[in-house]
This record gives structure tokens, sequence and C-alpha cells, in this order.
């Protein structure tokens, strides 16, 4: 008999929650390892444990126990096997309702649609709001972009899914085909500003100088949908939107050039969010993504980065972003209280590709944990393993 231990957060206590599994060879994860983890994750702590509780195989029979330690304690009903099952847990519904940032043509439309073919796509005009939807129980899933091939990472969105309370269980890669849309009848001689996100302003900004020779001003919006939406309500005959194709029918829109993507290989990763945590599993590639506080300088990044390395881990991203409850930290010279150094205080992000089921995550986790004083797991999630085909999202 495994122990699963699933380590949840509530309001920067130490907290743990233990579930007894059956063992690997049941095709279910041993996960024995308690993690003392400090976290802000707020929740209220008896809808949670609703959602997770434990079993455990004896001499061929299921029987059923839960463990909670912690300052609180809740009997729970017992669930069966079949309860623990990753496919019963998270069997999605086909009106799944799913959180976006934008207007219908948006991409992050397209990555909802990827992920859960069937769902209500719900747009938002903020991303935080999006994230709120989600907390207050008013849709099922928010779908997040975090990075792009080109433009590289969403800094905002970062610092969203620090501040909300929310688990990563998905990822969604979805290549990124942007065209030169205009009003029908409308030349390229005719432009003389170019709308779009600031992202894909500067993803097709050699294209639109050097190829296609434009001499435009650029505007920034919040959304590309948004960009081909607004040329079409108000009827501009000298302002084209860089958008989707998909935009293009909805707004009534020419295509005037497709594929202005200075690069090819567009792609932009997405993370699929809900109020739930994902058992993981050692079955298929995961992958897990943490935060961490550098609190004690840069030097700690090295050593940090030192301890996946020493697992055989590999990383797919880091990311360093301020820690505003306390932006610098300064420290005595010689105990002389006048002759201060000074360092700003950041959060390293980083996704490694291993399942939190799996022991050299375990060990990796319990070092990095020793090494810092904050440690938060988003969440540990199957790999979009899909091919990317830029034609199937143009």
């Amino acid at each position: 008999m495994q122990s699963l231990f699933v380590p949840f957060f509530h309001n920067y206590s130490h907290s743990f929650l233990t579930l007894t599994c059956p063992s690997a060879d049941n095709n279910h994860l041993p996960f024995s390892h308690q993690f003392d983890v400090k976290c802000c994750y707020d929740f209220k702590l008896p809808k949670f444990c609703d959602r997770i509780r434990s079993c455990h195989v004896v001499d061929g029979k299921s029987s059923s126990s839960t463990i909670l330690t912690s300052k609180h304690h809740h009997i729970l009903k017992p669930l069966t096997m079949t309860n623990l099952n990753m496919d019963t847990i998270h069997n999605d519904s086909p009106q799944l309702r799913v959180a976006y940032q934008g207007v219908p043509g948006a991409y992050s439309k397209a990555a909802a649609n990827k992920a859960y073919p069937d769902c209500k796509a719900i747009p938002y005009d903020q991303f935080e709001v999006a994230f709120k939807e989600v907390e207050q129980w008013k849709v099922d899933r928010a779908i997040i972009p975090l990075e792009n091939s080109l433009g590289g990472s969403i800094h905002h969105n970062y610092d969203l899914l620090f501040y909300h309370n929310l688990h990563i269980i998905g990822e969604v890669y979805l290549p990124v085909h942007h065209c030169l849309l205009a009003l029908p009848g409308v030349r390229k001689e005719n432009l003389t500003q170019v709308i779009s996100h600031p992202q894909a302003l500067a993803q097709c900004e050699h294209t639109l100088k050097n190829k296609l020779g434009l001499n435009v001003i650029y505007e920034a919006m919040d959304n590309t949908a948004n960009a081909a939406k607004f040329v079409a309500a108000n009827n501009l005959r000298n302002t084209a939107a860089i958008a989707s194709s998909r935009a293009a029918k909805l707004y009534g829109l020419q295509v005037m050039v497709h594929g202005i993507q200075d690069n090819p290989k567009n792609v932009t990763r997405f993370v699929i969010l809900a109020r739930e945590l994902k058992i993981p599993h050692i079955d298929k590639p995961f992958k897990t993504s943490i935060v961490i506080a550098l609190d004690k300088g840069m030097s700690l990044l090295f050593k940090v980065l030192s301890v996946f390395a020493l697992m055989n881990i590999n990383l797919t991203k880091i990311e360093l972003r301020p820690y505003r409850n306390i932006p610098i930290k300064l420290r005595a010279e010689s105990n002389n209280v006048s002759n201060t150094s000074h360092h700003f205080k950041y959060l390293l992000y980083i996704d490694f590709e291993a399942s939190i089921a799996e022991v050299r995550a375990q060990n990796a986790l319990t070092k990095v944990q020793e090494l810092t004083s904050f440690l938060r797991v988003f969440g540990s999630y199957p790999m979009d393993m899909t091919p990317l085909n830029p034609a199937c999202h143009a």
C-alpha cells in the first residue's frame, strides 16, 4: 500500500493532505512524501476535502479511509476505486464553461476549443476577470496564454497566476497564423494604420515594413479579434487589423495577406486553470509548474537549477518576476547599519518535465524547499503532445 500526498495551500499556513492509494502495480501512482509547503492559497477547506478522499486495497478488497493532517479535521465519506480513476474525476461535461480573454475570433477561443471541443467558450474583456469567474464558480475553467515562441512571456498573466487561487490542470500549444484584414475593397495603398494586440504587432513588424512595404502607424489593441471587430464596426477604410482568418469571417473583412508573422514557427502556449487539483499520473508525460521566492538573493538561482540537474529533470521554462510583497531587501554590511546593500527580491517560476508523482520530482521539491522560504505548486498536468499544424487554426 502506498500513500498519495497532495499539498494544499491555506492562508500561508503549513498544511498536509495525505491520501492512501494502491501501489503502482494497480496502475496508481506511488506518492508517499510529505512536503511542508508555505503558500498563499485561500479556499474553503471543506469544499476542497469534499473532492479529494482516499482508499486502499487490502487482500484484493477495497476499503477506504481519509487521513488529513492539519489543524482542521473533517470526517468524509469514503470513495471507491472508481472515484479515484483519472477519467472519472476529470470527465468534463459537453457544456463545460470555459472563460477566455477577448471576443469571438480570438486565438484564446481557438485554444479553448482545442482543449474542449464541445465547451461553451465565454469571452471576457480582461484576463483577471477570467480568473475571478472561475474562483467564483461562474465558469468551470479559464484558458490563459503564458508565453509565445516569438513574443516571449506574458508577464501580467504570470503575476495573476501567483495572486489567484487556481490550479493548472493542462496546457495547449496553439500555432498562430496572423493575417492582414481590412474592409472589402480596401487596397494596401489605402492603409495609413494597422491595429492589433502589441504581441501581434511585434510578431509581424518585419513583414509589414520590409516585405509588404507598408508605411503606416501602429496602434495597440487589447486583443487581435477585437481589432478586427473595431475596424468593421467603425467602417475604417484606412485601417487594417492583424488577426486570424476566423476573425475575418466573423466580422465581414477580407484577408489581404495570409501568414504575415515574421517567423512561421509562431506558437502560443496556454494553460488551463481550474478550482480543483488534477491527480497526477506516471503513465504519460507530465509537466509540473511551481513558483519559489529567491529571498536569499540571486545566488539561490544556481542552487535551485543544480537540484533539477542532479535529479535529471528537464526544465522547460524559467521566469523571474518581482516579488511585490517584499520588492527590496536591505542587508547590513559587517553589522554596520549605516552601510547596507540592496537587492530586489524575485519570484522564480519553473516548469519541469516530470509528474509530481515521480520519486525524482518529490526529491527535487524536497531539496528546493530547504533552500527557500516559499514554494507553491501550481499543478502537475499532462503535456500537450499534439502535432503543431498551423493550418488547423488559421
